[in-house]
């Protein structure tokens, strides 16, 4: 995949391609990545029009500014139509106990999505289970794993499938960026997240 360009015109179709489909859209990898550097560059664009006295740099600067909010309006649209997609996909994974593709997930949303499903799981099993065996329901504290030492004794050998840039992982860690090709030993959490997304295999496999 080349290059990715972000432009007003292509937020604009990203988000009208998430309102109207009902599936989680594919996305680049490196979306958040390019939104950052787009909005930077917006950003100097702007205080370097804003240093200028002239009629036309006053029409340029009032242009960018509208054009900044509506960037902005369309960047929380997208998070809130992805957000709630990936809400919904947790709940039905968690009702139907069935694997689900999630390679349309960037990382950071399959962190979402993964905590998500744990404790719906977690509620499910204390709550409804509990009811259908007679049972008075009982909530389980979520596992306090120390996600630290996990790091340090459960790690996985990945190759990575496709460039990732830096991304923080569901451990609040944060990791990369790797090169296609590469190989490397990361948490297991961090490792299932990769595979899952279809950035990375198990290199054993």
């Amino acid at each position: 995949m080349g290059e990715v360009i972000i432009t007003y015109e292509n937020l604009y179709e990203i988000l009208r391609r998430e309102k109207y489909r009902v599936e989680l859209q594919k996305i680049d990898e490196t979306f958040y990545q390019d939104v950052v550097k787009y909005l930077q560059e917006k950003t100097a664009i702007l205080e370097s029009q804003s240093k200028k006295n002239s009629i036309f740099a006053s029409t340029e600067l009032e242009k960018t500014q509208v054009q900044l909010k509506n960037i902005v309006k369309i960047l929380k649209e997208l998070y809130e139509k992805r957000e709630n997609k990936i809400v919904q996909f947790a709940l039905f994974c968690s009702r139907s106990k069935n694997a689900q593709d999630t390679s349309t997930m960037l990382p950071e949303e399959f962190a979402l999505y993964s905590s998500l499903k744990d404790t719906l799981d977690s509620y499910r099993d204390g709550i409804l289970m509990q009811l259908l065996q007679s049972k008075m329901p009982e909530i389980k504290a979520m596992e306090q794993k120390d996600l630290k030492i996990e790091e340090k004794t459960d790690s996985l050998s990945i190759q990575v499938l496709k460039d990732i840039p830096e991304f923080v992982g569901p451990d609040l860690q944060v990791y990369g960026p790797f090169k296609a090709g590469e190989s490397a030993d990361i948490p297991h959490i961090v490792a299932t997240m990769l595979i899952n997304t279809e950035q990375a295999k198990n290199e054993s496999s």
